[in-house]
């Protein structure tokens, strides 16, 4: 603390030495912030900082460099960098990466290494997999077959012997050249080549269509071809069933004219049953109109009969009863009809003469119908006149069938 306040002391009796030790001061803070500024946008990772390591085995890792700092992305986004590349067993080389901790690694993981510009960047895409594979732990290895790599154009170029390099390079110094002036003359060129291409479009429509309509022809072609060498057996009976079956209607000709002889009289015929149905459909014209009258007059009827059944009922639950108090009665009369089916049989031989008795009374039934009507009764001596007693009576004895023989006669 006394050595401090020393050299405080000796710098402030120093004219101008306060003032350059604090700008030397403020130029060291400065330089230290914009170093710790590009530290870390350079992807600088403190030693203290705990990450995740594993490794990943590639058949070529040309262009792979870890002191550029190469990154490792998972989905497009930066998790991590390219730590170390060493050779592995097998000829392949391993490449170990360095991650961020909270992206998990599984042991079904995929590695793709890849180029960003054609000027040998590399960088590593990592797909890190998920269920059901396990956890990968630190240190663990991808093994060769989960990896791939893209070939980079620089390997291309490296193929190439030194005179298609030196032509590429002319074709390149040359293409500057011409693209040089393109703002100029390109435009025009390109609207020509549009105006052509636009009147070729019909052209190449037609012969695509073409190309199309020939293609299915030919598979057409095929499947026919195909279909008749297979077929040879079935083609062959075919013809042979054709062959008889011209040959069956050759010896048949005559029978086949004579039915087509027939056919006019059979047209005449349908004619004449379609003109009966046209004539018969006229006479059920009427007929269909009555059915639909009726049909629009049969709910009242019903309702009307509807009201009769129901006073039908009330009359049957009238004579219900009586129907009951008749019921001894008629089984009182049962032996009386027994009797009675004898009885008719004796009376059928008086019905026979009952004609001609009736003949014979048919005369003088006016004459008793005066007598009726002008007394006021039938034993009074009096009718409408006075007390006159009016009568006249006939009397015709019946035949001799009824009352015997020689016994006509009568009284007046």
């Amino acid at each position: 603390m006394r050595s401090i306040k020393l050299l405080w002391g000796r710098v402030s009796n120093v004219p101008g030495l306060a003032r350059d030790l604090v700008a030397i001061i403020a130029l060291a803070g400065l330089g230290l912030a914009a170093t710790g500024y590009i530290w870390s946008n350079y992807g600088w990772t403190p030693p203290w900082e705990d990450r995740y390591t594993f490794a990943a085995e590639f058949d070529y890792a040309g262009g792979v460099r870890p002191e550029s700092r190469q990154e490792v992305r998972v989905a497009g986004v930066t998790v991590g960098k390219i730590a170390s590349v060493e050779p592995a067993s097998g000829g392949n080389a391993r490449i170990s990466m360095s991650i961020d901790p909270e992206v998990a690694v599984y042991d079904n993981a995929r590695a793709v290494l890849r180029t960003k510009t054609p000027v040998n960047i590399m960088y590593i895409a990592l797909d890190p997999g998920g269920p059901p594979g396990k956890r990968l732990p630190k240190g663990g290895i991808i093994p060769v077959s989960q990896t791939e790599r893209r070939v980079a154009p620089f390997e291309i170029l490296d193929k190439l012997d030194q005179r298609a390099q030196a032509a590429i390079t002319a074709l390149i110094d040359d293409s500057d050249v011409a693209l040089a002036k393109a703002p100029q003359h390109l435009p025009g060129g390109l609207r020509s080549t549009d105006a052509t291409l636009t009147k070729l479009q019909p052209v190449v429509e037609r012969l695509e269509s073409r190309r199309e309509n020939i293609a299915r022809l030919v598979t057409a072609l095929s499947q026919i071809s195909t279909a008749v060498g297979s077929n040879d057996e079935r083609l062959a009976r075919l013809t042979s069933a054709l062959q008889e079956t011209l040959g069956v209607l050759s010896a048949h000709q005559g029978d086949l004219g004579a039915t087509l002889e027939q056919l006019p009289g059979l047209n005449g015929d349908l004619r004449r049953a379609m003109t009966g149905t046209s004539k018969l459909t006229k006479q059920l014209n009427p007929t269909l109109d009555a059915v639909n009258r009726a049909s629009g007059e049969l709910p009242e009827a019903l309702a009307r009969l509807t009201d009769t059944v129901d006073e039908a009922g009330k009359l049957i639950d009238a004579a219900a009863p009586v129907v009951e108090m008749a019921k001894p009665v008629v089984a009182d009369l049962r032996p009386f009809s027994r009797d009675l089916n004898g009885a008719l049989g004796d009376l059928a031989p008086v019905t026979g003469h009952l004609p001609s008795a009736t003949q014979q009374m048919v005369p003088w039934m006016n004459d008793l119908a005066a007598f009726v009507y002008q007394t006021s009764s039938v034993f009074s001596l009096y009718d409408g006149t006075g007390g006159w007693g009016r009568g006249n009576v006939q009397v015709v004895l019946p035949t001799d069938a009824m009352f015997g023989p020689n016994l006509n006669g009568g009284v007046q």
